[in-house]
């Protein structure tokens, strides 16, 4: 009792809420997939999805009900969402084109996966960003971001980085999302989602031992954030070996 008690203690102090929130967004164009749209697009916040759009419906959605928030300062917020989405997706499937026509594809299932984000330290208000593409499953394409410069992962990949290079809008966006847009918009996700993306719930610890001579197992789960240190504590000091 004592050992699950320390054990308890020691999962519980550091399930406290992140200091590290994150936004990810994930674009997904495809093409002769079946039962599946052309277009999607599936927005996280601290892993959860709060926003969705496909070509099918054609219509910019929240996923949460704290995401209506938005629309308390600025009504037309969802239909100017919707109008950004059509945009990104005339252009990711203008790229899923040309991927196709750089890897000599005149048809067939292929798949463009763009995700992009970043994170956001509430105490030091450091923003770091990311971006990167992947085509039928493998890496394609990444951008780093504090030098702008475009990363290939594949020798085809470096006429999409030639693309990009004289696409003056689609740089010009990236510098003011990463620079101003993205670490705007996830604050504001905290704040509108602190009920939920703030939320603490204390783990379930869970100890097991199949004979008095074997090892004894330790088990955490159902706390939130995910996040947690776990680890064995004897008298008031930690154990590190044979455990």
């Amino acid at each position: 009792m004592n050992l699950l008690l320390f054990f308890l203690l020691a999962v519980q102090i550091h399930s406290v809420a992140p200091v590290i929130h994150t936004l990810k967004c994930f674009y997904t164009a495809s093409s002769e997939v079946t039962n599946f749209p052309d277009y999607v697009e599936v927005v996280y916040a601290d892993e959860i999805e709060v926003y969705y759009y496909d070509s099918d419906s054609r219509t910019a959605e929240p996923k949460q009900d704290w995401m209506n928030n938005f629309t308390v300062e600025d009504p037309h917020f969802w239909q100017r969402h919707t109008k950004y989405a059509f945009i990104r997706e005339d252009r990711i499937k203008y790229y899923t084109t040309f991927c196709m026509e750089t890897f000599n594809q005149t048809g067939g299932v292929h798949i463009l996966q763009v995700m992009y984000g970043c994170e956001w330290d509430d105490e030091t208000d450091e923003v770091e960003g990311w971006h990167q593409a992947a085509y039928d499953g493998e890496d394609l394409i990444s951008l780093d971001v504090k030098t702008w410069t475009m990363i290939p992962a594949r020798p085809q990949a470096l006429r999409i980085k030639r693309k990009w290079e004289e696409d003056n809008l689609l740089q010009n966006y990236a510098k003011f999302f990463y620079t101003v847009r993205c670490s705007d918009y996830l604050k504001n996700l905290v704040n509108y989602g602190r009920k939920v993306l703030m939320r603490t719930e204390l783990p379930e610890v869970f100890l097991l031992q199949k004979t008095p001579s074997s090892p004894v197992s330790c088990f955490a789960t159902g706390f939130y954030p995910d996040r947690a240190a776990l680890f064995w504590r004897k008298d008031g000091e930690e154990l590190h070996e044979e455990v």
